[in-house]
């Protein structure tokens, strides 16, 4: 497991790496690969900022609740950004071995939290938990 995540490690900070492993793709995969990475990176760039908007301009709601919707968003652009790396390492890696394409229960996970963000501000705000 430890080499495993070594090795994943490795080929995140060194991706010429990559060129030791099968074939090369067709480019416009291995660029279809990098466009979806680059979406994943905008969707974490977006929870960053609607965690920054909720902790500096919903002053309407409490403290507590205030922070709480913030580290969920922002806990779910730093978890997003991670595994947009690791994603496009793990696809990569399958096209030039001839693989089937890596299944991922990331965007569920993501959608998820995005909704439980969502529906603890609709919560707060229902409740009439906003207030100084």
């Amino acid at each position: 497991m430890r080499d495993r995540l070594s090795g994943t490690l490795r080929l995140w900070f060194s991706p010429q790496r990559l060129r030791e492993e099968g074939t090369t793709p067709d480019y416009r995969f291995s660029l279809a690969n990098e466009r979806t990475f680059l979406a994943w990176i905008r969707t974490s760039l977006a929870l960053v900022a609607g965690g920054i908007a909720v902790d500096q301009f919903l002053t309407g709601l409490r403290w507590g609740a205030r922070t709480t919707v913030a580290i969920v968003l922002l806990a779910g652009a730093a978890l997003c950004a991670v595994r947009a790396v690791n994603h496009w390492v793990r696809c990569e890696r399958a096209m030039r071995r001839g693989e089937d394409l890596p299944a991922s229960r990331f965007p569920v996970l993501l959608a998820t939290g995005t909704a439980a963000a969502a529906v603890l501000v609709i919560a707060v705000v229902v409740l009439g938990l906003a207030g100084r």
